[in-house]
């Protein structure tokens, strides 16, 4: 279990924001960084927080997009070999990302096409940078019942249910799988603690994002991930305006314990 920190960026800035208000270059926001990208990755780098990530929040093709990722750029060249990098990422434009410092490039809607898994886009992306470069976003939203992955900055639904099968299914294409509780991301609610539970029997390395408000929840995680789960914080954190120490945390992946 490890901390992976993060750098979310939207409009070209660092941000933290609720997920599940993101609709282009709108959102509502927790927090909005008077620093950038590259100050927040050297510092990752200095702590040695390697596997953390980098979110590109606007859509391709959008004049916001270019300024994120030129924003990304410098983040990667501050801690090379030390981020991952997802938002809008696919066959072709993964491997500039990876020439560019990122470790690992993050994929979701690329994979997914008409709400279903995508094995041709998943086979090309294989092709293209190899399943040991690549990392699912799995987040996923609640609806009736069930968690179903979502695409297109988490406000399209596809009909892929997200569980341990879906799990085993995309295993192979991937060495990590990144999940964001969508509905809680960003409101400092608590954790989902039935998605850490199907993370918890995960045969590749996964990460959990959302609603970490305290230590505690931290503690959760370890627990109800049987110590298998990896986290990432965003708006609790107190480089992003919140309470949960980044020095408490940072130093967890050394000690192996917070509390």
């Amino acid at each position: 279990m490890r901390f992976r920190p993060c750098i979310d960026i939207h409009n070209g800035c660092v941000k933290q924001i609720v997920g599940s208000t993101l609709e282009g270059n709108k959102a509502a926001e927790n927090y909005k960084s008077k620093k950038n990208a590259a100050y927040y990755a050297y510092l990752y780098k200095q702590n040695d927080l390697f596997g953390g990530h980098i979110i590109l929040l606007n859509p391709t093709g959008s004049a916001e997009y270019e300024a994120d990722k030129q924003e990304a750029a410098k983040a990667l060249s501050a801690f090379p070999g030390g981020l991952q990098i997802g938002g809008g990422i696919n066959d072709k434009n993964a491997p500039e990302f990876l020439s560019l410092g990122a470790s690992h490039v993050i994929v979701t809607s690329f994979v997914f096409k008409d709400g279903k898994i995508d094995f041709n886009n998943l086979n090309k992306l294989a092709d293209a940078v190899g399943k040991e470069k690549t990392v699912l976003d799995l987040s996923c939203r609640k609806r009736d019942g069930r968690y179903y992955i979502v695409t297109d900055r988490w406000q399209k639904y596809t009909d892929v249910v997200f569980d341990e099968s879906t799990i085993n299914i995309l295993k192979d294409f991937c060495c990590e799988l990144l999940v964001h509780a969508v509905d809680i991301e960003g409101k400092k609610s608590g954790i989902d603690l039935n998605l850490v539970d199907i993370l918890a029997s995960s045969p590749v390395v996964s990460t959990y994002a959302g609603g970490i408000s305290s230590l505690e929840d931290i503690e959760l995680i370890k627990k109800h991930g049987k110590n298998n789960v990896d986290f990432t914080i965003g708006s609790a954190l107190d480089l992003f305006g919140g309470e949960i120490p980044f020095e408490t945390v940072s130093a967890y992946n050394i000690q192996g314990e917070i509390l």
